[in-house]
């Protein structure tokens, strides 16, 4: 006999009867972890102000903050630059480093690391990043950087000028080049609540994940806020805590269907169209006017001996043509497959697919969001 986190929290033992939300799960079933995640718990960003040095003459040569930045390198080591002194240091770049720190990294742990120049820099292939401290959003330093960059891309000068760049030479990655130095503090095992987000905010699917928490262990345990949070209480205890939220994203519930949308990019002539979409009867016509214009130069010879002179003429022929489709019936569809039978029926390119589409809405027949990207 298995006991919850709540069982074991009062220590007390029951025996597990409660039936799960999910027992009788249909095809649009999903975990409660794909649809979002505890509040609080989450990845935090860091950046970095670094130099790269090594480089085989590619970097900043005499850029102002990239002297500024060596002075500072060896400052820390207890060398002094004369002043006034202008060094060109084209084996020297600076940089700015960026990461992700994930949720409960530890002291010691391993991140890979994304190194791009600010500078002039031509490529930062072959160069070594120097110890750079790694500071959140509050200005804490959190982890430590340093490596040896490996760099995608590259670049090549003629002494002509001209000039190769293939891919982005100027930015590269250490894998596991940077290590955390400082815990983030969640609270997660302090607050008197547990509070799960929705990705995508929904009345519906927020009530279902409500049901399968207090379905699962019992009571009212959980409460939807609103239609992104569902609010968990939570027991006492780090350990306690941990078993909880993994039983409750490993709950399944039917998400609620998705509102009717049609999303349409113009510039590419992509359409998306989800499965709520539906269409009321509608009467569509699509033609199109084509303009040719033939453009034709024709040489004007003078009789002999009548002291003409040779000219060309310019002769453009102007007509335009009208493609002319009969009026389509378009059909209530209650499925995504007659819409998009309708559609393709009247014999759209994907440009004029826009204006139909949006004269659709705008008589009232398309039964959707209509998205133009």
């Amino acid at each position: 006999m298995r006991l919850s986190p709540f069982d074991k929290a009062n220590g007390g033992v029951v025996l597990a009867l409660l039936a799960l939300f999910a027992a009788v799960s249909p095809a649009q079933a999903q975990r409660v972890k794909d649809l979002g995640g505890f509040q609080g718990i989450r990845t935090n960003q860091l950046t970095g102000y670094g130099v790269v040095v090594g480089l085989p003459g590619t970097g900043d040569d005499n850029l102002e903050y990239t002297v500024q930045s060596m002075r500072g390198v060896a400052s820390r080591f207890g060398f002094q630059l004369p002043p006034g002194a202008s060094p060109s240091l084209k084996n020297a770049a600076v940089v700015m480093i960026t990461a992700e720190l994930p949720p409960f990294a530890k002291p010691g742990q391993k991140l890979d690391i994304t190194v791009s120049s600010m500078g002039k820099a031509k490529s930062l292939r072959g160069g070594t990043l120097i110890l750079t401290p790694l500071q959140g959003a509050d200005g804490q330093i959190y982890a430590m950087a340093q490596g040896n960059l490996a760099v995608g891309g590259l670049g090549a000068d003629g002494a002509d000028g001209s000039k190769i760049v293939v891919n982005t030479p100027s930015s590269g990655r250490i894998p596991e080049g940077a290590t955390v130095e400082r815990v983030v503090d969640t609270g997660f095992d302090r607050a008197p609540m547990l509070t799960f987000n929705l990705a995508r905010a929904d009345f519906t699917t927020a009530q279902r994940v409500q049901e399968a928490i207090n379905s699962r262990f019992g009571g009212a345990r959980a409460r939807a806020i609103d239609g992104v949070s569902i609010a968990v209480q939570a027991p006492a205890g780090a350990d306690v805590r941990a078993e909880l939220m993994s039983e409750i994203e490993n709950l399944t519930v039917e998400a609620a269907e998705a509102a009717a949308k049609v999303i349409v990019n113009a510039r590419t002539g992509t359409v998306v169209i989800n499965s709520a979409v539906r269409v009321s009867p509608a009467a569509v016509t699509h033609g199109k006017l084509t303009v040719r214009i033939d453009e034709a130069q024709n040489v004007s010879q003078p009789l002999p001996f009548s002291k003409g002179e040779t000219v060309m003429e310019q002769h453009s022929a102007v007509n335009v043509e009208e493609e002319k489709h009969p009026m389509f019936l378009m059909q209530p569809g209650p499925k995504l497959a007659d819409v998009v039978k309708a559609v393709n029926a009247i014999g759209a390119s994907p440009a004029d697919l826009v204006a139909i589409l949006e004269a659709l809405k705008e008589a009232g027949a398309l039964k959707a969001e209509l998205i133009i990207l």
